[in-house]
């Protein structure tokens, strides 16, 4: 008796399933679609000896010297807050010596409802440090759905989701046009409807350090540094605004308040110290809790910026 099934036969199975519906099941359980959704796992670095002999913190791209013991200690810290809150931690594991700033990871993957984008960072002190992040994300189960190419430069600090059918998508000094293009085409190939494009002023790093989703209708924004397609897309959606002026400033830019991760809507793990910006959270109904990176964000970023989420609820 001739075999069919291999040709299309009566036993036949086909694979109707979406890749969506096979996440948990062929694949990992991975996806994510806002910056709010209970958050449910993340990828971290924790700093190993590549922290240990830089002789110029300026030239690979640190804000200040700092202290490895204690960035390490910090991180721990980090890592201990997301358990404690029911937070699955995983880890890149060992990276590169020459490569201090990888633990930097939301500049490194893009997690999407469907799986991962790994990024291309901007800058040559950057360059390779997506390799390590691309082999745990694997190890993980998570589909590769796109890898950054040709000239193109993307991190994914750069990109802030509202929910599954929206997000804001920045170019700037760390992701270019081609690197932005890749990404909405990619976004809009999986289904997110509204990928509004905005610029990113001189001077500003990534759309992270100006924008803090913190709820289904509450966001923080940088007054005179956030795009205001952002902050007109947000009120058009129902969004309560929070601001960042003038008074605010010093504390934003020394304690990365804007810099925080939110664990579930309107629960917000943020840096200490900073009070004002905490208060206004607070007396927007956000419930708080903080941790001190004081150390870490001498390496150019906080609690967000070393945070790759791996799966969030949908909102």
């Amino acid at each position: 008796m001739a075999l069919t099934a291999a040709y299309g036969g009566a036993r036949w199975s086909a694979r109707v399933a979406s890749l969506r519906e096979e996440l948990g099941a062929v694949w990992g359980d991975v996806g994510v679609g806002s910056e709010c959704g209970r958050l449910r796992a993340v990828l971290l670095h924790r700093p190993g000896p590549e922290l240990d002999g830089i002789e110029d913190f300026d030239a690979v791209q640190m804000r200040a010297d700092l202290l490895p013991s204690v960035a390490r200690a910090q991180h721990d810290a980090l890592a201990d807050a997301y358990r404690a809150h029911g937070v699955v931690v995983h880890e890149v594991g060992a990276t590169r010596p020459d490569k201090p700033n990888a633990l930097f990871l939301r500049d490194l993957m893009l997690m999407t409802p469907e799986g991962a984008i790994i990024c291309r960072s901007a800058s040559t002190v950057r360059a390779g440090e997506e390799v390590a992040v691309a082999a745990a994300l694997a190890a993980l189960g998570s589909p590769i759905v796109a890898t950054i190419r040709g000239d193109g430069t993307f991190e994914g600090a750069d990109v802030a989701w509202v929910d599954r059918d929206l997000c804001f998508l920045a170019e700037g000094l760390r992701t270019n046009r081609s690197g932005a293009d890749q990404v909405e085409r990619t976004l809009r190939e999986i289904g997110t409807r509204e990928v509004v494009r905005v610029g990113l002023p001189y001077g500003a790093m990534h759309l992270d350090g100006v924008l803090s989703i913190l709820d289904r209708d509450l966001a923080a924004v940088w007054r005179h540094r956030t795009p205001f397609s952002v902050v007109r897309t947000l009120r058009e959606h129902g969004f309560r605004l929070i601001e960042v002026g003038p008074e605010d400033e010093v504390e934003a830019q020394t304690r990365l308040p804007l810099n925080g991760v939110a664990l579930a809507p309107g629960v917000l793990l943020m840096p200490s110290g900073g009070d004002r910006l905490q208060a206004a959270y607070e007396a927007a109904g956000v419930e708080v809790h903080t941790v001190d990176v004081s150390e870490l964000i001498k390496a150019g970023g906080g609690i967000h910026c070393m945070t790759g989420p791996v799966k969030r609820d949908e909102l």
